[in-house]
């Protein structure tokens, strides 16, 4: 399909706008906000491209939207070729005498002719993007708010209402907001995505916007959330309510604006009325609207302009469809004894959506007869209406999980209600505290993959999503994240007592000897400063934004048996004098660090290390190879690297490494991956110009590396200062790099070659 080709495209585009070639070139030409601008644009843009691919399938304007962007990509690419060519250019004429230098200003490499054609060029292709971007937003393609996969059963005439009712107020000169209430389960954000991404809305609504607001009704913090989806970029703005009120109103300016506000719990009506309603209701054109979902019909009370609209359970049949969708998939037949069983089951869910899909989804792993009957048996749906209606249901579902299942999705209350849950991280966390075993010949890391597939089957996480990370000097990475639902999380909240806020811990609703883990903040942190005393049973210590130094350090001296330590953007001296012996997830990205201490080499039992965007990190310590049991080490945007360790390829265990950075010198050749036979997922091999023999380059071994379905290739700016005549090994090498046949995806910078393996152009992936 064409979008299917055209996603990697945008994504090679936006990789390229961030390249450090590129970069230098255009900071010399003064063009680099122009860049930056056409950087985010293409970022933006990928994002919104799954949801167009499916689209244009069946709307003809997003088909030739699609077209449309074909052409400007191809067109960015050719603008941003050029100013990698400028570069390499540049660097050749280094040591040519000042005569030669002069004579260049009135030739057509003049950097001020180039400068002049290359900024119209660029301005050029900016004003096109910006226009698709436009069109973009009107389609609705927003990614904050995802089509819904699954089949949605019941829905459809709630969805005519509130649509009408949006619709309806095309002459109304001041924003209106309409409430859409019910109790947790019912599938209020499922309803207003299903508004929200409705043909006619999207054409309706010249902006749209989706912000997820839960407790934290920070009214700064939410207008500034509001400008940067209207503008896909960030808000600087100091917290000045002046500012982003003015900010707001050039953002939004006269266009009919849609706003969800998913999940408001604020009861407050002076926040409302006196903060935040002035902002929102004084900007937009005529017809513009605010849906807002809450549980509380105060809630409702307080924002309402339009009679809010109260969800109702689904009806029986309706549930029924929803719960067989799923339980008798899986091998499950839907023979009628069974059909009999899950019918009485059903009218025990009462019509709330999120227990019918825990339950279907828990049936569907069994499909005896007697196995159906036990859990129609179980105390299920037998109390008060309200949360406590569901949580019998949810807790039987959970009931059933594996033990190392409920261990693990019990931790992830350690995060709080509508956090942004990273697939990678969750799973290392799993396995550094100890909830995941081996099991055959499963591995740890293999078995951490199914646990998590099986927690979103089964509805326990939900609203998994594909986010992409841009690096500066190697390209876009694609993450995979989730969310827990609000009733889940507390569940999670009812089994566990280890997992504890900072708030929890200073009303004394937990107890500190009794949490394991805790993720926390500077303001935090201050509050329970009294109770740190002794040595507490923290395993799990993660820094949120905004800890000092002083505080962490505090906290760490007296945690003796911690085995995940998150010190991002904190000082890595913080660990100095403490014991860690125990410690198995480290991560200490986004730091300013130079050089790791040596002291990390004595983390014997370490699996994880995340040293993500420490882009001053020169080098990694000698002895890091004994570090043995490392199985997952993260050097993306650590652009500085300059090798890796001596001997490399002893921690033969990893099974993720981001980059491999080539050296010369005994230990250091890229060899060293002979033996790392479990690598997976992305690989970014560096510095390949230091390969001066295809021998070397084949004992890397990549062909019997068939778990890696990405790789890049880059050769470092070296080879630009070889004679041409030295071509032939550059080519030789790539020929020894050739990978197995699983490869997805490869990139290539810099290669200095005048041909191209025969391998590379039959799979068609260079």
């Amino acid at each position: 399909m064409v979008g299917s080709l055209l996603l990697p495209m945008v994504r090679g585009v936006a990789s390229k706008a961030a390249s450090v070639l590129v970069q230098t070139v255009t900071r010399m030409c003064g063009l680099d906000d122009d860049r930056d601008t056409l950087e985010l644009h293409l970022l933006a843009v990928e994002r919104k491209l799954a949801s167009a691919e499916e689209r244009s399938e069946t709307d003809l304007a997003v088909k030739r939207w699609m077209r449309k962007l074909r052409a400007v990509a191809y067109e960015a690419d050719d603008v941003l070729d050029e100013f990698e060519y400028e570069a390499l250019r540049r660097k050749y004429q280094i040591g040519e005498s000042k005569k030669r230098k002069v004579l260049s200003y009135i030739t057509h490499h003049s950097p001020l002719l180039f400068r002049f054609s290359m900024s119209t060029k660029l301005k050029n292709i900016l004003q096109k993007i910006g226009k698709l971007v436009e069109e973009m937003n009107k389609f609705g393609l927003e990614s904050s708010a995802p089509v819904e996969c699954a089949t949605i059963y019941g829905r459809d005439d709630d969805e005519k209402v509130i649509t009408k009712l949006l619709l309806d107020q095309r002459d109304q000169r001041k924003v209106q907001l309409l409430p859409i209430f019910g109790m947790g389960g019912l599938g209020k954000t499922t309803l207003a995505k299903m508004v929200y991404n409705d043909q006619v809305i999207q054409q309706h609504f010249q902006l749209k916007m989706w912000h997820c607001v839960s407790d934290n009704f920070d009214v700064i913090a939410l207008v500034k959330s509001i400008i940067e989806l209207a503008t896909n970029g960030r808000c600087n703005l100091p917290d000045s309510m002046d500012l982003l009120q003015k900010r707001l109103g050039e953002v939004i300016g006269q266009q009919r604006f849609l706003l969800v506000l998913d999940d408001v719990w604020n009861e407050d009506e002076r926040k409302w009325e006196d903060d935040l309603k002035p902002l929102l209701c004084s900007v937009g054109a005529s017809g513009s609207a605010i849906v807002v979902t809450c549980r509380s019909q105060k809630v409702a009370s307080v924002m309402q302009t339009l009679q809010p609209h109260k969800l109702a359970c689904l009806n029986e049949e309706d549930s029924w469809e929803l719960f067989a969708q799923k339980a008798f998939s899986s091998g499950v037949e839907e023979q009628a004894e069974l059909v009999t069983i899950g019918r009485r089951i059903v009218k025990k869910c009462r019509g709330l959506p999120l227990a019918l899909k825990a339950m279907s989804g828990l049936l569907s792993s069994y499909q005896q007869v007697q196995e159906w009957k036990a859990i129609d048996e179980s105390n299920i749906g037998d109390n008060v209406r309200g949360k406590d209606e569901i949580l019998p249901i949810l807790k039987l579902s959970y009931k059933h999980l594996s033990s190392e299942m409920k261990q693990c999705f019990a931790f992830c209350v350690v995060f709080p209600k509508d956090y942004m849950l990273d697939k990678d991280e969750l799973i290392q966390l799993w396995i550094a505290n100890g909830f995941i075993q081996e099991e055959g010949t499963m591995d740890l890391a293999q078995k951490g993959e199914l646990i998590f597939h099986n927690l979103v089957w089964r509805s326990f996480l939900q609203d998994l999503d594909v986010y992409v990370y841009g690096f500066s000097c190697i390209g876009t990475y694609l993450n995979i994240c989730c969310k827990m639902h609000d009733l889940m999380h507390d569940l999670a909240k009812d089994v566990t007592y280890e997992c504890a806020s900072i708030e929890e811990l200073n009303q004394q609703k937990a107890v500190l000897k009794d949490v394991c883990h805790i993720q926390t903040s500077e303001a935090e942190l201050k509050q329970i400063r009294g109770i740190l005393k002794g040595k507490t049973h923290l395993r799990s210590l993660l820094a949120s934004r905004g800890t000092s130094n002083m505080n962490f350090k505090e906290l760490l001296q007296v945690s003796v048996s911690l085995r995940a330590l998150n010190l991002s953007e904190y000082s890595v001296m913080n660990f100095y004098g403490t014991d860690l012996k125990h410690l198995r997830y480290l991560d200490i990205s986004s730091h300013d660090i130079v050089t790791l201490p040596d002291s990390i080499c004595l983390l014997y039992n370490l699996q994880t290390l995340r040293l993500i965007s420490c882009r001053k990190l020169l080098q990694l310590p000698e002895d890091m190879i004994r570090l043995r049991n490392l199985i997952y080490l993260y050097l993306r945007g650590c652009d500085c690297l300059e090798s890796m360790p001596p001997n490399f390829g002893l921690l033969n265990n990893l099974h993720i490494l981001t980059t491999f950075v080539v050296g010369t010198g005994d230990g250091l050749g890229i060899e060293q991956l002979k033996d790392l036979q479990h690598l997976g997922n992305r690989l970014d091999l560096l510095n390949l110009s230091k390969v001066k023999r295809g021998e070397n380059a084949k004992e890397a071994n990549l062909h019997q590396k068939h778990n890696i379905k990405e790789l890049m290739f880059c050769w470092n700016q070296e080879m630009d200062d070889q004679p041409k005549d030295k071509a032939c090994y550059v080519e030789e090498v790539l020929q020894c790099l050739e990978p197995h046949s699983n490869i997805e995806n490869l990139e290539m910078h810099g290669y200095g070659g005048l041909e191209i393996s025969q391998f590379f152009s039959i799979k068609g992936i260079y």
